[in-house]
């Protein structure tokens, strides 16, 4: 009985393999290949390509030896790699409907309530309808106009409380955060709300957890690496810190409407919660909006609005400090303008073209999603004669194309003047520069997010002189990147700021 099981088994086996070959002969005979990629270990898949550096610098490195378009595994998961602009158009424009989707992230969908958000949520009639209350409602150029008091207010007590320590040396990345943390929660919550400080602390933490690989989502089948790797109890208990938060906060909302609206003549000064709640009682919409619906989307607007824009304003102001002929430019501009004049508008803003192309030059450099929010591949598909697998996560490293010599003259170069005859906007029409990403999964909160970088970036040229502390030269700042949900500069940005006097 052993002998026959022993000399079964082998058969068995045998058997097994002739299937399988016959299957993948079947397969690669009726479709294209897939992307080349490197060489692939058991279990792991490529891995181990993108140990010992940074996502998108190992990306972009692997793509100058394997090509624009990539195929790797990565745990049990597929993903195909876009480092060119022509291959970004294909699948954000030319085949966006295919690539339309999102893929399964733990962390995120703990967060967002389920994929609940704009962001997260699956495509179709509820996200379209998200997206167009975000589009007209809560991120529209009149909205975001409607915010410039906010922002001025928040910056003026900034650059209240750097005149007192002048001559002296501050951490301006510090200050740039609070600062983006008190725009974002007063658009998002009103002036004032209880326990601001200890949601911004459960917040920052959350991004922190949710922003890196966990190995759960490259292991999906493997659910009890949910369990062992603690990630999703760590951010589940967070995120209920940061729920009953937001109960309270929509709660005070709904008292706060009440009230006036049983006053006759008084309207209501909205912030993000009141328009959701607006929208939520009006009772209009196909897909009636649930609280965890809006408690998804306020949590959204939160954390992208004062990660990316406190990111792209700590970026621009280090580029400022290295790059002195720049700095000294940009600040001739802001002072010509502004010389002279007790109160700035946006009308004052939207004359300062450099300043413009400074911050457009920093983008191409530092986009704070270096690889943009990922997609997946809705069904199999064909991109440049490879086949794109049904289920592939898509990752466009929009950072290598921002710094490809093919796409632009000394790409590693801090030059805004090379934006100056260029028609190159934020919308996602050039894909050699898409910090913000394309097509339909275009970030909608890109009119907010500039507008809290060029108000903050002017008057902070405007009223001070800046240096290094410690005597640091300009090309001895440290320009190391640190991966997460976005990317940051790893040191802080200690200065030493001296007032400005009008002539």
């Amino acid at each position: 009985m052993e002998l026959k099981q022993l000399t079964t088994f082998p058969f068995i086996f045998f058997l097994l393999m002739l299937v399988k070959i016959s299957k993948k002969s079947r397969s690669t005979h009726s479709s294209s290949p897939l992307p080349p990629g490197p060489f692939k270990l058991p279990l792991l898949g490529h891995l181990h390509n993108l140990l010992g550096g940074l996502p998108h610098h190992k990306l972009k490195d692997l793509a100058k030896i394997h090509g624009p378009i990539m195929y790797l595994k990565l745990g049990e998961t597929s993903a195909v790699v876009i480092s060119s602009p022509g291959v970004a158009k294909q699948m954000m424009k030319t085949h966006d409907l295919m690539f339309v989707d999102r893929p399964f992230n733990l962390a995120a969908n703990i967060m967002t309530y389920g994929s609940k958000d704009v962001i997260m949520a699956p495509y179709g009639e509820y996200w379209r309808q998200l997206r167009k209350i975000c589009v007209l409602e809560l991120l529209s150029a009149k909205k975001v106009q409607s915010l410039w008091s906010v922002r001025d207010e928040e910056v003026s007590h900034l650059i209240g409380r750097i005149s007192l320590v002048t001559g002296s040396q501050m951490n301006l990345s510090e200050s740039i955060f609070s600062l983006t943390n008190d725009i974002t929660a007063r658009a998002a919550f009103g002036k004032t709300f209880k326990d601001k400080e200890a949601f911004l602390s459960e917040t920052k933490e959350l991004i922190i957890l949710g922003s890196g690989f966990s190995i759960a989502d490259l292991f999906p089948s493997m659910k009890f690496l949910e369990v062992i790797s603690g990630i999703k109890v760590k951010i589940e208990t967070i995120h209920q810190k940061i729920n009953m938060m937001l109960v309270d906060i929509i709660n005070e909302h709904k008292e706060k409407r009440m009230k006036i609206g049983n006053i006759e003549g008084e309207v209501i000064d909205e912030d993000l919660v009141d328009v959701l709640l607006r929208i939520q009682e009006g009772g209009e919409l196909e897909f009636p909006i649930t609280m965890d619906s809006v408690k998804a989307v306020t949590l959204d607007m939160f954390m992208a609005g004062t990660d990316t824009s406190s990111t792209v304003l700590k970026w621009t102001f280090a580029e400022l400090l290295r790059n002195p002929r720049v700095m000294i430019k940009a600040q001739a501009e802001v002072r010509l303008h502004f010389n002279g004049k007790k109160k700035i508008d946006q009308a004052d803003i939207n004359e300062l073209n450099y300043l413009k192309l400074v911050i457009k030059e920093s983008l191409r450099l530092h986009p704070p999603t270096p690889l943009l929010v990922p997609r997946e591949c809705r069904e199999t598909c064909e991109i440049e004669g490879y086949k794109i697998p049904k289920g592939s996560k898509v990752l466009v490293n929009a950072w290598a194309m921002g710094r490809d010599p093919e796409n632009w003259k000394d790409p590693e170069s801090f030059e805004p003047e090379r934006f100056q005859d260029l028609s190159i906007d934020f919308k996602g029409t050039n894909f050699k520069y898409i910090p913000f990403g394309a097509g339909r999964r275009i970030c909608p909160g890109i009119l907010f997010g500039i507008a809290n970088v060029e108000l903050p970036l002017a008057l902070l040229l405007y009223h001070f002189d800046w240096k290094l502390a410690n005597g640091a030269k300009p090309e001895q700042l440290d320009m190391t990147e640190v991966f997460g949900s976005v990317v940051r500069l790893k040191q802080n940005l200690h200065v030493i700021p001296t007032s400005y006097s009008p002539s």
